[in-house]
């Protein structure tokens, strides 16, 4: 099979006109211009390539994609996951699973808790999450992207900010075991 990125068009011609100097120095001059275009070919298919989307192509599909929740200031490697799980957010809106791919996304990790798992009120859930990245800042920009996604009778309840800390505790103990032996 011929590999179309490194295809000379000198390969192609016949051998009657492969060796005059001016269809030589032709087939050169052109041979860049098609690399040049195959180049651009390659970067057609952009589902090959999600991985290396710069941010206006990431941009461009999240707007394609109908990603509700996209904010361009995002960091590309967020933007590159919310373009590649488009899809599938869009298959599992409404869904507690479809809003902890966003908190994975967007927060790196946390859980939905329903109403059910902590004795709230019917139809509430609450997000929880242990990265000291979240801000306030980042907690409203998270809401505005659970609105998108989840179904219409949930509503978010609170989000639940925990950290955990290592810390070194020392603790110690000591046992004392005395006889006291009156003789008189």
């Amino acid at each position: 099979m011929t590999d179309v990125r490194n295809m000379s068009l000198l390969d192609l011609l016949p051998t009657s006109i492969k060796y005059d100097p001016e269809v030589i120095a032709i087939a050169e001059a052109l041979d860049e211009q098609v690399r040049v275009a195959v180049d651009e070919m390659y970067k057609l298919p952009l589902f090959s390539r999600l991985d290396e989307l710069t941010d206006e192509e990431a941009d461009e599909l999240a707007w394609q994609f109908h990603v509700d929740f996209y904010d361009p200031t995002l960091p590309i490697e967020q933007k590159r996951e919310l373009v590649k799980n488009a899809f599938k957010f869009h298959r599992r809106k409404g869904t507690p699973a479809a809003i902890e791919d966003l908190i994975t996304i967007l927060f790196g990790e946390g859980k939905v808790e329903e109403w059910f798992e902590y004795n709230g009120q019917p139809g509430r859930f609450r997000v929880i999450t242990n990265n000291p990245a979240v801000t306030l800042e980042r907690a409203q920009e998270f809401y505005r992207a659970i609105e998108s996604v989840k179904r219409l009778s949930a509503h978010l309840e609170e989000v639940i900010l925990s950290q955990t800390e290592s810390l070194q505790l020392y603790f110690g103990t000591g046992m004392v075991v005395n006889e006291h032996i009156i003789i008189r």
